[in-house]
């Protein structure tokens, strides 16, 4: 029986976390290590400044004080250290994950740290913002983590699921999209006279001119799996700054 690490960036209480857990226990053990509280947008932080306490709620259920790739790591190396883990699945996250947010997704960051210790690694997220109704999500991750664990995935790849509102009506693979967000920072006065700022402004255009983009996909309804890799080089502009006559001094 294969044994699956799960984790998020919502927290320990996140209902997407119990639907992801429930769902992958046909496909075999399920062992939970997550985040105490919602460390949403916390991105491949690591923490290397501060202790961490792991403490086990339950059989093969684990909170730690620290981020989703804390939890990883202490799951992967304390936690299944006898028994490593076969896969890892993170979420499923309250929002989308596409586009320009991968950068700063705690979930999708779980994912690629489980890839940078071998680990078979999939993030899957819901699209939405208030409501949100995990069944068919968790309906799909036994069906994808199956696949996973009997084909493999490609060296240093990882995936990147996002799941549409309401039934989906397909399932593709996609590239990552683009979209563009307002540049607004609301600042406001808290009762003692002092100033503070809110980052984050509303979503402006989301670009789905590319019609194998995950923005594209959802749009038409389906499931986007968008495959990741831990090499961030941009192998297309080398050839072009290759050119620049760079001397020291």
């Amino acid at each position: 029986m294969p044994t699956i690490l799960v984790t998020n960036d919502d927290g320990i209480h996140s209902e997407g976390l119990a639907a992801l857990a429930d769902g992958l226990r046909c496909v075999g053990r399920v062992v939970v290590v997550a985040p105490e509280r919602e460390m949403s947008t916390i991105g491949h932080a690591l923490t290397l400044h501060s202790p961490l306490r792991l403490r086990e709620l339950g059989p093969d259920r684990y909170i730690v004080d620290g981020t989703p790739s804390d939890c990883v790591y202490l799951g992967v190396v304390r936690v299944l250290s006898r028994t490593r883990p076969d896969l890892l699945v993170s979420g499923i996250n309250r929002g989308g994950n596409v586009a320009d947010d991968i950068t700063y997704s705690g979930t999708v960051s779980a994912a690629f740290e489980g890839t940078l210790l071998g680990i078979r690694s999939l993030a899957i997220s819901l699209l939405g913002r208030h409501e949100f109704d995990f069944t068919h999500a968790a309906r799909f991750a036994p069906i994808l983590a199956r696949k996973v664990l009997q084909e493999g995935l490609p060296p240093d790849t990882l995936l990147n699921v996002n799941v549409p509102r309401g039934a989906p009506t397909g399932v593709g693979f996609s590239v990552q999209g683009r979209r563009t967000w307002s540049e607004e920072v609301v600042e406001k006065t808290d009762p003692r006279g002092r100033g503070y700022f809110w980052i984050g402004g509303a979503e402006l255009r989301s670009k789905v001119d590319d019609p194998q983009s995950d923005l594209a996909l959802l749009a038409r309804g389906s499931i986007s799996i968008t495959p990741l890799h831990l090499d961030l080089t941009n192998h297309r502009a080398l050839e072009q700054l290759g050119d620049w006559d760079l001397k020291l001094g």
